[in-house]
């Protein structure tokens, strides 16, 4: 018996000046078939790629990220993309797929190197 699932995907823009592209709306892959989800982006500067994920009734969570070097970026759970900057591209793959990965899959990019600017943190109650 073959397991069918599908994945939906969205896109996350975190800046007005770039622009992320996810192709398709939803993709149906067989149990143990490869998973291709395909992100394309544009940037005038080398930009830092996210992959998140958002399973039923959760949060989102975080993959993978490409900041520089190594264009092969493995993440967690045995999911890897690969940063093209000539095709302007940064496609999540997995091998083989599992009806566990059924979610959606979010392409995130930015500009800047996360945690350089300000922000809010929380602290536990206690803590100084």
């Amino acid at each position: 018996m073959t397991l069918v699932f599908t994945l939906m995907l969205e896109a996350l823009l975190l800046l007005r000046a770039q622009s992320v592209t996810q192709p398709d709306d939803h993709i149906t892959v067989s149990e143990g078939a490869r998973l291709e989800l395909k992100c394309n982006y544009s940037s005038s500067v080398s930009p830092y790629l996210f992959w998140y994920v958002q399973y039923p009734n959760q949060g989102l969570q975080l993959l993978l990220k490409y900041m520089s070097g190594d264009n092969l970026v493995s993440g967690i759970k045995g999911f890897e993309a690969e940063f093209r900057n000539s095709e302007m591209s940064f496609h999540l793959r997995k091998i083989p797929a599992h009806w566990k990965d059924s979610a959606k899959y979010f392409c995130a990019l930015s500009d800047t190197v996360p945690g350089t600017a300000g922000g809010a943190e929380h602290k536990p109650p206690g803590t100084l």
